[in-house]
């Protein structure tokens, strides 16, 4: 089984680049190569909240991430959120003793601006139930993380939320 940390930040600086920067740092994922992704989760991934990621490889490699990410120039405020909801694991007379402990497919949604977290949020649970619908899956659960950051007038501010997908892996 394989495991999507979701994680966290927020930063500011003097450029727009540089407060997303800022804000990958925020949550230890500023030193990878970012590749998105649409938003399916693979059967029997577990999703875990980190908000800090750990080390996830050396420096320059590659991670598999879905990302909501909102910046703006100040003043103001920016929020970024994601959600997921996952399915139960299929039973049946193929499905092995330990199939309790597997998960079956999912979602992510993300959404992003220059919001309020309760707003993001229910742009996020109003897309994950539009996700749902298109589906013949049986839904167990929902989750949504927000980042929410103020940027002063003359700095930008850039609020991030990742679902990363395993380890970092080799770019060449």
């Amino acid at each position: 089984m394989s495991t999507i940390r979701v994680a966290w930040g927020t930063g500011t600086g003097p450029t727009e680049m540089s407060s997303y920067d800022a804000a990958l740092a925020d949550a230890n994922l500023h030193n990878y190569n970012l590749v998105a992704v649409s938003s399916v989760i693979p059967a029997n991934a577990e999703v875990e909240e980190v908000g800090t990621a750990p080390n996830l490889g050396p420096a320059g490699e590659r991670l598999t991430v879905v990302e909501a990410r909102a910046t703006r120039a100040g003043p103001g405020t920016v929020s970024a959120g994601l959600g997921w909801t996952t399915t139960e694991a299929e039973s049946g007379a193929d499905a092995e003793d330990d199939s309790a402990d597997e998960t079956g497919p999912g979602l992510f949604y993300e959404s992003a601006g220059e919001a309020d977290p309760e707003a993001v949020a229910e742009r996020v649970r109003t897309g994950l139930t539009a996700g749902r619908d298109l589906r013949d899956w049986e839904f167990t659960d929902e989750e949504i993380r927000t980042a929410t950051t103020d940027a002063e007038s003359g700095t930008y501010a850039t609020a991030v939320v990742l679902a990363v997908y395993g380890d970092s892996e080799p770019i060449c």
